[in-house]
């Protein structure tokens, strides 16, 4: 075992990743005669990263083993040097499963020796960006620059989508300029969920309800489920859907059904919009639909989260429902596939069943009557955990022989207690309690397109109605991890504090942080109902964040870093009130007023000793604008400690009326409230955290350890005195701020939502 840790760990792969493939009998065998056959090519055990990570992804995907050799060969002789030749490669070899294969149609069809210079991915680019460049100039960095990207790609096959992807970036730099702060922030005014949705490159502006309204998506009408590409038509489907529009009466229906073992996260927050959104655009209704079917991992607290997260985002349930309401009609229904021949019990064990090419089951063909007696068997707990499951007699489309339809487990389960020891699998469960809630259309994401053949022969084996699955792209965001278990390991390790620490991307972080459900709505919208998976970056989020914050958090003042600043000119008991506008854009939307006395404070950063040019706010010889209060100030003396640092500044004021107006105008806070405040920063240090070819130690070791910074005593005007948790501000100068729930009577938190996103040329 130990040779075989460091024959992987040879070729780049973590220690992590190279324990799990451990774990794995075929993939390991596998892998390790393609890295032996890669060391006799290469006449030497030390290999490059990138060959190491081609032949670990090749490994892991390649069916046909006869074919080993041959690819791993073409990987080690440099003809196949990336992700994208190699899925070529594979698709190649998977066409021609029984014919000796062509070097010269392999080479072809794989783009070996073919050279992208980088000329020629300029002159695409040009070329593309020329195509489109009086809708680039019109809509400037609102343009799906994916759009871009795909023509070029499409031009260029082989060649690296980075490359490429910078290229695109440097032109349109080129032609459009650096982003104006009119195309980071001003973007059109609408409600929650119609937004636009992301730019097609044609101009055109759909909100999420238009995108999933009638016919835009191309989906089947309730009761027409056969005209459906893929779907299996039996000789009793036509009355099975007859009497399926005779209980729904044509209605649109859809669930949303979350396992409740962690927190919803951003990817949840997509399948949310996609299945309450699909239903309430074409006047449906939606489940909310618990998949409760592994008590080993389900806990109260995951139920009560998620139904809080949908109504947050909200959406209202037409009913709420759990795969363990039908755990009876499931095993009934069990019985039922076993007398028809089509299931049977099995006693492999668990790690017989893991990996590729697993051998069939000796038990497959036993008799029906055997099967239903040992079946009933594992009902009364007569047999350990794993000494039987019951599998069902089907090959799925990634290959897998016989899934599992019920696996024992002696653990009580959160609803039915000690009733039962046996559960169904989601497998076995999704299908069917689709058929029994009468689900039109059954939205899951793409990964589940290699079950929906065993969807649909489960619905047909049992001769009951059968909903159509439809696929949709998942949504990812880098910089991040989603995986419960890698959250789970973030909390055990105190890198975060819970699943709604705010650096996390769960959705009661997004809430803790100050993130306005409308934002998150609003940029599922943006990003599309598309099909393929799409991996978007933070500030896009962040984006639909200031859209929805600007007209909704009224504005106060924070200074994070103070400096003392006596104003001699006034009295010493001066004491004034100043009217703030909630929202200076809209004074009619409210104010509320600040003290103003001989004593503010400014940021530390909003003056300097010394001029720089360029530099707008406080000096000794340049006055600065107070905001809001009417006032001038200019330095008369400066005051440092022993250590040489200014701690405090003298200055004198007048009106703002008959000075000559300042080149700026800084915040302050007078007889403020000392508030904790809480920034931050990305998680990880790199997009990918959970990619071994950005991050080999794995993404424990991409902590960013400068994700958080507290600051204990920032002081914050006294509009801010009464604010409830979750309410939100934006902080004039600094950022959106939302109070935390770790706030007492005595001390304020808040955290950091999103920065101002001001240029960063502004100074």
């Amino acid at each position: 075992m130990a040779d075989m840790l460091e024959l992987f760990t040879s070729i780049g792969l973590s220690e992590q990743k190279a324990k799990e493939t451990l774990k794995n009998g075929a993939l390991s065998a596998t892998l390790k005669d393609a890295i032996v056959q890669a060391q006799r090519v290469l006449g030497t055990s030390a290999m490059d990263k990138t060959i190491g990570t081609l032949l670990y992804s090749m490994a892991s995907r390649l069916k046909d083993t006869k074919r080993l050799e041959f690819l791993t060969i073409n990987i080690a002789q440099r003809k196949i040097t990336s992700e994208l030749q190699l899925a070529a490669a594979l698709e190649f070899l998977k066409s021609r499963p029984q014919d000796p294969i062509s070097q010269s149609e392999f080479d072809e069809a794989c783009g070996v020796g073919i050279v992208i210079t980088p000329e020629q991915i300029e002159d695409a680019v040009e070329s593309v960006i020329k195509k489109h460049k009086e809708q680039l100039l019109k809509e400037r960095y609102r343009f799906n620059m994916g759009l871009l990207m795909g023509e070029a790609r499409s031009a260029l096959k082989w060649a690296d989508g980075k490359v490429i992807k910078n290229e695109v970036d440097m032109q349109v730099l080129h032609l459009l300029g650096p982003k104006t702060e009119a195309d980071l922030e001003k973007k059109p005014k609408v409600n929650m969920l119609t937004v636009l949705q992301g730019d097609t490159g044609f101009g055109e502006t759909k909100s999420l309800m238009e995108q999933l309204r009638g016919e835009a998506l191309k989906f089947h009408k309730p009761g027409e489920n056969y005209t459906t590409e893929g779907y299996v038509v039996t000789p009793n489907t036509m009355n099975l859907l007859k009497k399926h529009l005779e209980i729904t009466g044509g209605q649109i229906r859809t669930r949303f059904p979350p396992e409740p073992n962690g927190i919803l996260h951003i990817g949840h927050a997509k399948a949310i919009n996609f299945n309450f959104g699909y239903a309430k655009a074409n006047n449906g209704i939606c489940f909310l639909r618990y998949d409760d079917t592994n008590p080993e991992k389900e806990e109260e607290k995951y139920f009560t989260a998620i139904k809080d997260m949908v109504e947050w985002l909200g959406y209202t349930p037409y009913d709420v429902t759990h795969a363990s309401d039908n755990f009876q009609k499931l095993y009934d229904l069990a019985v039922d596939l076993i007398r028809r021949g089509h299931a049977y019990v099995c006693h492999q064990k668990g790690e017989e069943l893991k990996g590729h090419n697993v051998p069939p089951s000796p038990w497959r063909d036993r008799p029906v009557e055997e099967s239903l007696v040992l079946f009933e068997r594992m009902k009364k707990g007569l047999f350990a955990e794993g000494e039987a499951t019951l599998r069902m007699k089907m090959v799925m489309e990634d290959g897998k022989m016989d899934p599992v339809a019920y696996r024992i487990k002696y653990t009580p389960h959160h609803r039915t207690g000690d009733e039962w020891c046996i559960y169904p699998t989601y497998d076995y469960t999704h299908c069917l309690c689709d058929s029994i809630e009468d689900i039109t259309h059954s939205l899951c994401t793409k990964e589940f397109q290699a079950r929906r053949s065993s969807y649909y022969w489960l619905c047909n084996a049992l001769d009951l109605y059968c909903p159509v699955q439809w696929e949709y792209g998942r949504l990812n965001l880098t910089y991040t991890v989603v995986s419960k278990r890698k959250i789970i390991k973030l909390v055990e390790t105190g890198v975060v504090r819970d699943w709604d620490d705010p650096r996390l991307f769960t959705l009661t972080a997004l809430r803790r942080r100050g993130f306005p459900p409308e934002a998150i709505n609003n940029f599922c919208a943006r990003v599309g109902v598309t099909v393929s998976q799409t991996t978007t970056e933070p500030h896009l989020l962040e984006a639909c964040v200031r859209d929805v914050l600007n007209d909704s958090a009224p504005r106060a003042m924070a200074v994070l870093e103070p400096l003392k600043v006596t104003i001699t000119n006034l009295a010493e008991n001066f004491k004034s009130d100043v009217r703030v506008p909630d929202f200076p854009a809209n004074e009619a939307k409210g104010s509320h007023t600040v003290p103003f006395t001989r004593t503010v404070f400014i940021e530390q950063s909003d003056f300097r000793e010394v001029m720089e040019k360029g530099y707008k706010r406080l000096t000794p010889d340049q006055p600065v604008g107070l905001r809001h209060a009417g006032y001038v100030i200019s330095v008369q003396k400066i005051i440092k400690d022993s250590e040489g640092k200014v701690v405090e500044l003298e200055v004198t004021c007048c009106s703002s009326e008959t000075a000559e107006k300042p080149k700026a105008f800084i915040h302050w806070v007078s007889e403020p409230v000392v508030c904790e405040v809480r920034l931050y920063e990305k998680l990880f240090l790199h997009k990918h955290p959970e990619d071994p070819s950005e991050v080999p130690s794995g993404f424990l070791s991409d902590i960013n350890p400068h994700s958080l910074e507290v600051i204990r005593n920032a002081l914050v005007d006294t509009s801010v005195k009464t604010a409830k948790v979750f309410d939100k501000f934006q902080f004039e100068r600094v950022g959106y701020f939302s109070l935390d729930p770790d706030s007492t009577v005595n001390k304020l938190i808040f955290n950091r939502t999103v920065t101002l996103k001001e240029d960063p040329g502004k100074i």
